[in-house]
């Protein structure tokens, strides 16, 4: 932070359902532990945020059916609202990211991706600069009855956008030309898989898609010169048939990339995979700490997931030999849908 007092957590929460908004929280550098220091409610259901290079400027979605983008400065403990929110144009967005000097959502409702240009200061400009709209569906009804844009992110190597769509079982690689969002390729997954959200390798030559409607995680090899995402192999997230209600929702990779981690709601567990070359092995299942595990970040040697129906986010020490979680406590906040570390 620039403020230099140390590491700060954000979480996310939808106030729809009681969340206090967006949440800060000091980081324990030792055990991990998070400490409460502030929440602000300035707009509503701020689901899913992101972090400024500088770590002055934190992001929002407002994941509502009108859909918006919020910035907040965060030199501080409490965030302080930088702007009035932008309309994104499009419906229910549930991520974002920063790329090309824009933030980009994706547009859940809509089955879009909107850009929205970011100012030299890190403020929004006053409205998006372009949307770019999915088609197609997928054999799973109801849910892929049309384009579900899931998530949007930078590849590692900062040319190219990509955007997860669970409605079309694809991935999409897109550019932006003169602020507007524009596709380089689809790549189809397996139908039906449902594709929520991905995780690059830190090396940036694979990606991991973890699929919603069969829990699974995709392996992709990543051409990130030619921009191109080429589906390899797919492994179960849980060791057998589900016991009950199985919707995987996060993914991370492990800094050093010998690990990846997914959430899956309903079984409420933790997977641990060993990354094998083109492949991934099953290591484990732990439980996640709570109830219906929404999203999870990786950093420093621990895992954080946040924890929504149960309403609290929980902390584990990864092990450097086997990946597998241990966990240290857990915070609360109500509906609780993501934190990142800054």
């Amino acid at each position: 932070m620039a403020d230099g007092s140390g590491r700060r957590a954000f979480i996310g929460s939808f106030t729809a359902a009681g969340g206090p908004g967006v949440v800060t929280a000091a980081v324990d550098p030792a055990s991990g532990a998070l400490t409460l220091l502030s929440s602000v409610n300035a707009v509503p259901d701020p689901a899913y945020l992101a972090l400024s290079p500088d770590g002055d400027t934190l992001y929002a979605v407002s994941e509502t059916a009108a859909g918006a983008v919020a910035a907040y400065r965060v030199t501080g403990d409490e965030p302080e609202p930088a702007g009035p929110p932008v309309p994104v144009d499009a419906g229910g967005p549930t991520h974002l990211g920063l790329y090309a000097g824009h933030v980009l959502t994706a547009n859940y409702g809509s089955g879009s991706v909107t850009a929205v240009p970011v100012r030299p200061d890190g403020t929004l400009a006053r409205s998006a600069s372009g949307v770019l709209r999915h088609t197609g569906g997928g054999p799973h009804t109801p849910r892929q009855h049309g384009p579900h844009a899931h998530q949007v992110q930078p590849d590692p190597s900062g040319r190219w956008a990509v955007s997860v769509d669970l409605g079309t079982d694809s991935v999409r690689v897109c550019t932006l030309a003169d602020g507007i969002p524009v596709l380089h390729r689809e790549s189809a997954l397996r139908p039906g898989s449902g594709p929520r959200h991905l995780a690059f390798h830190p090396e940036g030559s694979y990606a991991y898609v973890v699929n919603e409607l069969s829990p699974s995680v995709t392996v992709c090899r990543w051409d990130a010169a030619e921009g191109v995402l080429t589906p390899l192999t797919e492994t179960p997230v849980l060791p057998g048939a589900p016991a009950r209600d199985a919707y995987p929702s996060g993914i991370v990779t492990s800094p050093d990339g010998r690990f990846v981690w997914t959430a899956t709601r309903g079984e409420d567990v933790l997977s641990v995979f060993a990354v094998e070359g083109e492949e991934l092995r099953l290591v484990a299942t732990v439980p996640c700490g709570g109830h219906w595990p929404r999203a999870l970040t990786a950093s420093d040697g621990f895992l954080y997931v946040a924890n929504e129906r149960s309403g609290d986010v929980t902390w584990f020490a990864t092990d450097p030999r086997t990946g597998i979680p241990r966990r240290g406590g857990s915070m609360r906040v109500t509906a609780a849908s993501c934190v990142i570390i800054g």
